[in-house]
């Protein structure tokens, strides 16, 4: 069939893969250095538990066989390792259904993962990683020519990113059509990084232009997905730019990332194709009986980004297939954060309290935020969540102040620091909650802190171990 491949997307393909390998290894390494604390057998949401009362049926994984702390930092590694190999070009190097075996490693170690991350593995982005990754299985290496049929269920995933995030902020929150939430989301938004505090401090008109452009990258720019080249390609180029404004402005794990990549599927780019041997009938056969599976399951995504009762991201089968997307529907006016205290002092009552820092939500005023993303900071945008409402935190928080109150080593590994050293755990810990909003430039200048903040109420009143239960 000549139809079925594109050789001119050869570099397209190439620059997609290595680049989705990227994303598969820091999504690997977040998981290998942060599980103990998050998911082990003595963590805040251990998964043994987890498998007791969920079937295999309902989150399919290769820890329903078998659970252990080693297995999983087993898993994980074996991710990064064999992400490093694909980023390497390893799936150039072997025939094409061995090349296709490899890219169904790292899909399946991470879905593995996911369906056992409960609360910490919650974000759209990690469906997002699992449907890209699942197409990138079926895109074929150097022993043939990119399916087209592949290329454009890439380009389904992107526009259901961009249009239903698009959809979901008209349905949304005014602020959006009135092209004011700019106003408010480089303050308040989940995670801010190091230039968050110039873009919340430009002029208002400028914001309003921000929305504006967005609303255009969303909702129009997206159809120009589907048209010939070079349309095609402008259009993945501007949801680029928009992507890389928006890593500019904060901090959003790979989330941009994994969407720049699936836009870079998209561009075509300039140079002679390489003369590559036709596709076997087994690998056409193969690939488009995944298309058809992909056009059933886009059913229930597709009614969902149509319905005004539009959810954000969301899957609809466990194997994270096909799902929709979307982000930031609404925008809060007010920052809150809570705050996490710690004394050694008997007495809580006129106790000397010492504040516990999270590398990167906002804490001490004076420290300035740092770039993380693609790396995620799991519990960290948690803690975002928890100030929102208690609600958020209500299966997870009382673990992270037992394990605060036992010094945990891997707990405090998740911290930028603790005001404790570890062999001397705090009495008591408590949580406090308080209101941020970011500093003037005259205010900079004269404290060097990028945020000020006010105490609203408790969070958690002062907790110390039951009796009997501190580790010696």
């Amino acid at each position: 069939m000549g139809w079925f491949t594109a050789p001119e997307y050869w570099l397209s393909r190439l620059v997609f893969q290595r680049a989705l390998a990227v994303v598969y290894l820091v999504a690997f390494l977040t998981a290998a250095l942060q599980f103990r604390a998050l998911l082990g057998e003595r963590g805040m949401l251990p998964i043994p538990r987890f498998l007791q009362r969920v079937p295999f049926t309902r989150a399919p994984s290769l820890f329903h066989l078998r659970y252990s702390d080693r297995l999983f930092a087993v898993v994980a590694w074996a991710g990064c390792a064999v992400s490093a190999a694909l980023v390497a070009g390893a799936d150039s190097l072997v025939p094409l259904w061995a090349g296709m075996l490899l890219w169904l490693v790292p899909w399946a170690l991470y879905l593995s993962i996911v369906n056992v991350g409960q609360t910490w593995y919650g974000f759209g982005w990690e469906s997002l990683l699992l449907e890209t990754g699942f197409l990138a299985v079926f895109l074929g290496n150097d022993e043939v020519a990119p399916p087209v049929v592949v290329l454009f269920l890439l380009r389904w995933i992107l526009f259901r990113v961009e249009f239903g995030a698009g959809l979901i902020k008209l349905r949304g929150d005014a602020c959006w059509r009135k092209l004011t939430c700019l106003h408010y989301h480089h303050e308040t938004q989940p995670m801010p990084g190091p230039l968050s505090w110039f873009f919340h401090h430009l002029p208002g008109p400028l914001h309003k232009a921000e929305v504006a452009a967005n609303h255009v990258t969303q909702l129009i720019v997206p159809f120009l997905l589907f048209t010939p080249q070079p349309i095609a390609t402008a259009g993945a180029a501007l949801m680029i730019v928009t992507q890389l404004w928006l890593v500019l402005s904060g901090n959003f794990a790979w989330l941009n990332w994994i969407t720049i990549v699936l836009a870079l599927s998209a561009v075509r780019f300039p140079g002679n194709a390489p003369s590559l041997p036709a596709a076997p009938l087994w690998y056409e056969v193969v690939v488009l009986a995944v298309a058809v599976l992909v056009v059933f399951l886009s059913y229930r995504p597709v009614v969902n980004m149509v319905s005004r009762r539009q959810v954000m991201n969301r899957s609809f089968d466990p194997l994270h297939l096909v799902n929709t997307y979307g982000a930031f529907g609404s925008v809060s006016r007010v920052r809150y954060e809570v705050v996490v205290e710690g004394t050694l002092d008997e007495d809580h009552e006129d106790a000397e309290w010492r504040e516990y820092e999270f590398r990167g939500k906002p804490g001490d005023p004076r420290h300035w935020p740092r770039q993380f993303a693609p790396y995620h900071l799991r519990l960290d945008w948690m803690m975002w969540f928890a100030a929102l409402s208690p609600a958020y935190a209500g299966v997870w928080f009382g673990a992270l102040v037992e394990r605060l109150l036992e010094n945990d080593r891997d707990t405090l590994r998740l911290l930028r620091r603790s005001p404790f050293p570890p062999d001397e755990p705090p009495r008591y810990v408590r949580a406090r909650l308080f209101r941020y909003h970011y500093t003037t430039w005259r205010q900079l200048r004269a404290t060097g802190a990028c945020w000020d903040r006010t105490y609203v109420r408790d969070f958690l009143p002062p907790t110390r171990l039951a009796a009997g239960a501190r580790e010696p």
